[in-house]
């Protein structure tokens, strides 16, 4: 028998135009060079990071709070996704993780493979798996306001802006109660556009 997912599985993620692969250190590489410019973190906290920085947040190591990935299109990589679990204890301890129902999700792209419905594709992705693996009711993203773009693309993935006690852009996505979701269950829509979001602190 396949064993059950859970939480803790570090699972390939398959879309229509993408492929999200979860991280591992041998990616430390290409991760600590894309953070390091200034281009691919301007949505993304607005600061370069070292390399120290990107091996401790991005390559596995927050598993299972936090799901790394590579998102790929033509199986070259052109971004970095993640999941976090918003009821997870920081110290990972997995009850409160397998137990959750909800949580976030960030998404950046290169600036070169924005544009191409990359990043809405792979949204859908991550919402088919935490909704229909994972069974979650609920996804937020908190791009930042002048990524108007990226609020808008979020908006064709399906979600749509509720109030938040910052005053920042707040997104959500919600499933429909009473059934897991997979990918064809999901309200979408395929309108190209792209997905950049500030990452959880």
């Amino acid at each position: 028998m396949p064993e059950e997912p859970t939480a803790t599985t570090t699972t390939t993620l398959d879309g229509v135009l993408t492929r999200l692969v979860p991280t591992t250190e041998d990616d430390l590489d290409l991760l600590a060079g894309w953070f390091a410019s200034p281009d691919f973190v301007t949505y993304w906290g607005g600061v370069p990071l070292s390399r120290d920085e990107v091996a401790e947040k991005y390559v596995g190591r927050r598993r299972p709070r936090v799901q790394s990935y590579l998102v790929l299109a033509e199986d070259v990589p052109v971004g970095y996704a993640q999941f976090w679990h918003a009821d997870a204890p920081e110290d990972g301890t997995e009850g409160g993780i397998e137990s959750g129902t909800e949580g976030g999700i960030d998404l950046v792209l290169q600036p070169a493979s924005q544009g191409r419905g990359l990043g809405p594709d792979a949204t859908r992705a991550l919402l088919a798996h935490v909704g229909g693996e994972l069974g979650w009711r609920r996804v937020t993203v908190d791009p930042v306001r002048e990524n108007v773009r990226a609020v808008r693309a979020w908006e064709k993935a399906g979600f749509r802006q509720v109030p938040s006690e910052t005053g920042e852009p707040l997104l959500e996505f919600r499933f429909p109660e009473g059934r897991r979701h997979g990918p064809r269950t999901l309200t979408t829509t395929t309108d190209h556009g792209t997905t950049t979001a500030d990452a959880p602190s």
